[in-house]
């Protein structure tokens, strides 16, 4: 499957492209109207901008079993929930992972396998690093099952600032650990559900890196 977004080759997330050629324009725009100061802050934003949308490439590398963490920045939760009141609908661990705007925003897929649903929920829009976030706001489900048969849940949940979402996979697509599935804009979350048995290896507070830190082994 070929897609501009998941193969990007820039250093920009395609998303961000249009975003990027307007912000670019207004500095010029203000210099030729002679607003000298009006120019500079709009030339900071340009750069916050460009700054945002960054894509680096990664090659990743896991061994078998291992989980990626799907997003950059801080993991903020690390739960174990003994019922299945939850999208595994068994008892899980929930690692949840913050994104503030100064991380990268392009989300990765933590592990090999098949997308068998993708569920967008709207929501409010409550800030990201807030527990009611998890369960209020604006959110896209991805349930993932393995070659193994295990599966796992990625969802993306949108923040106090971030109001988009964008899932650029779709159901029975395949796809492997690594690969960009999507982003969120600006400042946001993402949670992973695994079977209770996963050996987690994050820790609360800790920085990660989408497709280059493991956060856990299922078997």
């Amino acid at each position: 499957m070929y897609n501009s977004h998941i193969n990007n080759k820039l250093p920009l997330a395609r998303e961000g492209l249009p975003f990027v050629a307007i912000s670019v324009a207004f500095p010029f725009i203000f210099l030729y109207f002679g607003f000298v100061l009006l120019a500079i802050l709009a030339g900071i934003l340009s750069l916050f901008i460009i700054f945002f949308f960054r894509d680096p490439d990664r090659k990743t590398s896991a061994p078998e079993g291992a989980v990626l963490t799907p997003a950059d920045g801080t993991i903020l939760e690390i739960r174990h929930l003994k019922d299945g009141n939850n999208p595994l609908g068994k008892p899980a661990v929930k690692i949840s992972v913050f994104m503030s705007i100064f991380n990268v925003h392009v989300n990765r897929i933590p592990i090999d396998g098949t997308i068998k649903t993708v569920t967008y929920n709207p929501g409010k829009f409550f800030s990201a690093n807030l527990d009611k976030a998890s369960k209020y706001n604006e959110n896209n489900r991805l349930t993932i099952e393995t070659p193994g048969s295990l599966r796992i849940v990625v969802i993306q949940i949108a923040g106090l600032i971030a109001k988009r979402i964008e899932c650029w996979i779709k159901e029975d697509d395949h796809v492997h650990a690594g690969q960009r599935f999507g982003l969120i804009r600006f400042g946001s979350r993402l949670e992973l559900y695994l079977s209770s048995d996963s050996q987690i290896t994050v820790q609360v507070r800790q920085k990660v890196k989408a497709g280059k830190t493991i956060i856990g082994y299922i078997s």
